[in-house]
């Protein structure tokens, strides 16, 4: 008998691939570990054995010496039963973290594959739960499995076999009570496994709230909202509270339920052992050992019920880590390297783009050349970060197709889309570690000068060389100790040094004053990628060889500044409103 046997007949059959896959690289831990502590086991069965021959053949045959003799047995039983329970304890130790440590590394591995899709599916704070607090809830698992859930039944039964070794009539009391010890174990199970998916999805809720105030907590002090965000945290966590205490009064009627059931079977083993030695047909100390015996059944009960509990929460935890597991991204990517010598670099055929609650696209076709600039602008919900999100296929459309220099967008592999494309995305991400260090995301084996350069277009040199190390600084996380304006600007950075065919710039300058602006500008238009920028601003955008005009997910104009100023109605309410005077060219 294994620990994935006991796992897997708790949790689920259907699993036992899963499990097995993460426990085979530590069975020799697992195997050795179950071994030590079946032997500590064995031990522990001859101790109320050994302690009847010391009350029948010493204490009552007044012999000094068996006695002694068997005092240091028991003394060598239990001091090698101390030592094979360390020695176990290292074992499960080991192989409960491997496993973990296995099961962290490919959640991880298919979270970083996931679709946008996916990711927007399960949620941010239930990954984060699901990769910290379920991992380890099988972590436990495993570990209590190697340590109690393979010594549990072996006290059990080899109590069970010494009592009809003992005597079998006072036996039959064993058998008895071992069918109700399990029935009161499987009620609780019954009715505590159900709140155990509960609270780990209450849990995911509770992480939610906690993620939300921690990233905005300056806007929930801007707008003294402090005391609503206690409130919904209390109201979250008061309800988590409540399934926590209802599951413990659940699981704590084992405890009671079980000693009840033992100790009326020990009143029994008294009251019928008495009448047996009255008549002589039993010993006192075999009466003791069936007494030890019904105790370490009670005692290895309720340890197994514990591990019970336990596995009971791990196989909840399980279900969650296995539906991470269990994602397929829907993006499927060619396999083959793709030339890119057309002069058309995009095109956007009648594409049409949905989320789950609402159209973000709706028949958009556009074309654009290599080495073009285009401008992207729209009001609020227009879909501008829908479409360069297509460009990147972090979606795929629902409608049209969408073509990257002659070849369906669906061709390329992976690595070659994203080494054609540089994106600068709406948030500037930064992460802990120099300057750098986040440069060189966008390209590993760039030199100083490529590093000067990319700083200089970026117009993001000028304050890195007034840093005390300059791209040597520390950035904390998240780039917390740089203003909006500089975090944008080393975003900027990071992707032109990657020196792409493709570069997007995803409103990544709406912090920046009109003078850096300018001046970022004026650097863009000597690059000879082709280059996307989204912007609310019609000065960012004036300057593009082409400028889109996205109105409610619908291509609703094209062409210069000055064509849609006469021709584009949306584009001349935009201008107006950022123009205290009309345009009088």
């Amino acid at each position: 008998m294994t620990i994935n046997n006991y796992i897997v007949n708790i949790i689920d059959k259907g699993s036992a691939v899963m499990w097995k896959k993460y426990i085979k690289p530590y069975r020799y831990e697992t195997i050795f570990g179950l071994f030590f502590k079946l032997v500590e086991a064995i031990f522990e069965l001859f101790v109320p054995f050994i302690v009847s021959l010391i009350v029948d053949k010493g204490i009552q045959g007044g012999n000094r010496d068996y006695i002694i003799k068997m005092g240091l047995l028991l003394y060598g039983l239990a001091a090698i039963g101390y030592l094979f329970a360390l020695v176990c304890q290292y074992f499960a130790s080991k192989a409960s973290q491997g496993f973990g440590t296995g099961v962290r590394r490919d959640m991880f591995a298919a979270i970083n594959a996931y679709d946008y899709k996916n990711i927007d599916d399960i949620g941010t704070p239930s990954l984060i739960t699901r990769l910290s607090h379920d991992v380890n809830q099988l972590q436990v698992a495993v570990a209590m499995g190697i340590r109690l859930a393979s010594r549990s039944p072996i006290i059990i039964i080899g109590s069970l076999i010494m009592s009809f070794y003992i005597n079998s009539q006072l036996a039959i009391i064993f058998v008895v009570c071992a069918p109700l010890l399990a029935l009161s174990i499987y009620l609780v199970m019954k009715h505590s496994f159900p709140l155990y998916l509960k609270i780990q999805n209450q849990l995911d809720k509770v992480s939610l709230v906690t993620r939300e105030n921690l990233s905005g907590m300056r806007v929930i002090r801007a707008f003294s909202m402090q005391s609503k965000e206690k409130q919904r945290f209390q109201d979250e966590t008061s309800y988590l509270n409540a399934l926590q205490v209802k599951v413990t009064k659940i699981s704590a009627l084992l405890n009671p339920s079980t000693t009840i059931i033992v100790n009326i079977a020990i009143i029994v083993i008294l009251y019928v052992g008495g009448m047996k030695i009255n008549v002589g047909q039993l010993s006192t100390g075999e009466v003791i050992a069936l007494i030890n015996y019904m105790n370490q059944i009670l005692l290895s009960m309720i340890v197994f019920a514990n591990v019970i509990l336990i596995f009971n929460k791990a196989s909840a935890s399980y279900r969650r880590v296995e539906e991470v597991l269990a994602i397929e991204p829907e993006i499927e990517y060619g396999t083959t390297q793709l030339s890119l010598d057309s002069e058309e670099c995009i095109r956007f055929s009648h594409v049409s783009f949905a989320y789950e609650q609402a159209q973000a696209l709706s028949d958009v076709s556009f074309q654009v050349k290599r080495g073009q600039t285009i401008g992207i602008i729209g009001g609020t919900g227009s879909g501008k970060t829908s479409l360069v999100n297509l460009i990147t296929r972090f979606y795929d459309p629902s409608d049209g197709e969408i073509d990257l220099f002659h070849h369906s967008i669906k061709e390329y592999t992976q690595e070659q889309l994203r080494d054609m494309i540089a994106l600068v995305p709406q948030t500037a991400v930064l992460f802990k570690g120099t300057i750098k260090e986040n440069l060189l995301w966008g390209k590993k084996d760039a030199n100083e000068e490529d590093i000067e350069r990319a700083l200089e277009q970026a117009q993001a040199k000028e304050f890195v060389d007034l840093m005390e190390k300059g791209v040597d600084s520390e950035l904390s996380q998240g780039g917390s100790n740089l203003s909006g304006g500089q975090r944008q600007r080393l975003t900027i950075a990071r992707a032109l040094i990657k020196n792409a065919d493709i570069l997007i710039l995803d409103d990544s300058s709406s912090a920046l004053d009109f003078v850096t602006e300018s001046k970022l500008r004026k650097s863009l238009q000597e690059l000879e990628q082709t280059t996307l920028i989204v912007s609310q601003r019609i000065s960012s955008l004036q300057h593009a060889d082409v400028i889109l005009v996205l109105y409610h997910g619908k291509l609703v104009g094209q062409g210069t500044h000055y064509e849609l100023l006469e021709n584009c109605p949306v584009y001349q309410d935009i201008y107006v409103s950022q123009n205290k005077k009309e345009d009088q060219s």
